[in-house]
């Protein structure tokens, strides 16, 4: 397995997609039943290349990513050729980035001594899906990249 297993709560969602695999591989739904009581070893396996069809689609279209703690953010834009990131550290060491009042804090005070920021790129390896996914791994999630932008304007 490439990435990692979907949740159960992800392959139901996915039910429509998980059942046109099947499909594809002339499995039907009773064979399938019977995979899963009979060779659930199998069954396991076929599930982790779904997983794994999954996240190279939804990673092949990942463009923003974003990893949010208490003092700092890591902003991602991955691109073509590149990730892009930004940094921002946060010298307040009462503020939390992920609550409401400390997010409010930084937006009055982004300019303040209280704030640094860091900009950097990085070449992909050999494979540019699973670096994006080693960033998810460590936390990051992806967002349609509203605050990498307003960074990009406000640094760049």
């Amino acid at each position: 397995m490439k990435y990692a297993r979907l949740s159960k709560e992800q392959l139901e969602e996915l039910q429509p997609e998980f059942i046109n695999f099947l499909a594809t591989q002339s499995i039907t739904e009773t064979e399938w039943m019977d995979i899963k009581v009979n060779k659930p070893e199998v069954a396991e396996a076929e599930i982790d290349v779904f997983s794994d069809l999954i996240w190279e689609g939804v990673l092949s279209k990942v463009q923003y990513l974003e990893n949010i703690s208490e003092l700092h953010m890591h902003l991602f834009h991955l691109t073509d050729k590149e990730m892009k990131l930004i940094s921002v550290k946060v010298l307040n060491p009462e503020i939390d980035l992920r609550t409401k009042v400390g997010f409010g804090w930084f937006k009055r005070n982004f300019q303040s001594d209280f704030v640094e920021y860091l900009s950097a790129a990085k070449a992909y390896s050999d494979d540019k899906n699973k670096d994006k996914f080693e960033l998810i791994k460590q936390g990051a999630v992806i967002t349609k990249g509203e605050l990498y932008q307003w960074f990009d304007e406000i640094i760049g």
